[in-house]
């Protein structure tokens, strides 16, 4: 790990907003990075973030606009996809296969640092319930969502190896807040919840980072049973999750 706060604030493009990482990311973020925001629609969503950053309207597809937003900046946090794992293979190309080629060429043209592409535990949890799943195992996913992923992940290691890009992977598990598990749903999720404070806490981690040409981190919080190994990500990034999903739920009534 090498993390060192530069003279000056981090400018960062986080794209994926106003999703609920990426939302969450940026009001908890401002005062730590110049936040610039690709938004696809100039919508009341939009603009209620404005007082956060620069707000941005462009699409994963427009390459001119992708290469407009990615000028001047130190990093990419690359949010934006389509998040349904039951999606139709047709459904997932434009944004998480297509869109994410479009923004990590972006990003090397237009000179930045970093990106920190937002992979899934979807690339990985199709291994064995019993496993504990290590950064550097196999891929394994269990449905087109997660494919996408994989190569979202491989991508991001040709631009890592071949370009000069740092490309950091980030596979993100359940991001839910807390209450959510008080419900059946929620205790089924609980090996893979990642608490909104741990997922930031992570991506600050990895916008700070100095030195480090491609990694693959993993986002889960500290769960007392958990389905991906935390120890490199915690040896690389100095990552201190502070929650336990089973410790909201011993707090929850049953139900």
């Amino acid at each position: 790990m090498s993390e060192q706060p530069p003279s000056a604030p981090r400018a960062v493009l986080v794209t994926g907003v106003p999703g609920n990482i990426g939302s969450y990311f940026v009001t908890n973020a401002p005062e730590r990075y110049r936040l610039r925001m690709l938004v696809q629609h100039d919508d009341d969503q939009a603009r209620a973030l404005a007082n956060r950053g620069e707000i941005v309207v462009g699409d994963l597809s427009d390459r001119g606009a992708l290469a407009d937003a990615c000028r001047g900046m130190d990093t990419v946090l690359h949010l934006a996809a389509n998040p349904d794992p039951s999606a139709a293979w047709d459904e997932l190309i434009p944004a998480n296969i297509a869109g994410t080629y479009n923004l990590f060429a972006a990003a090397q043209s237009a000179g930045c640092r970093r990106v920190i592409f937002a992979s899934s535990i979807h690339a990985v949890i199709g291994h064995p319930h019993d496993h504990l799943i290590r950064t550097d195992d196999p891929v394994n996913p269990p449905n087109l969502y997660g494919v996408t992923k994989c190569f979202g992940e491989a991508l991001g290691r040709y631009f890592a190896e071949q370009q000069g890009l740092s490309v950091l992977v980030v596979r993100i598990g359940a991001f839910q807040p807390p209450a959510s598990l008080a419900t059946d749903w929620g205790r089924s999720i609980a090996d893979i919840f990642v608490s909104q404070r741990d997922l930031h806490q992570l991506l600050c981690r990895c916008i700070d980072d100095q030195g480090t040409g491609f990694a693959i981190a993993h986002g889960l919080s500290d769960n007392r049973t958990k389905r991906l190994d935390l120890a490199d990500t915690r040896e690389r990034f100095g990552y201190a999750p502070e929650d336990d999903a089973y410790r909201f739920i011993d707090r929850c009534p049953e139900g």
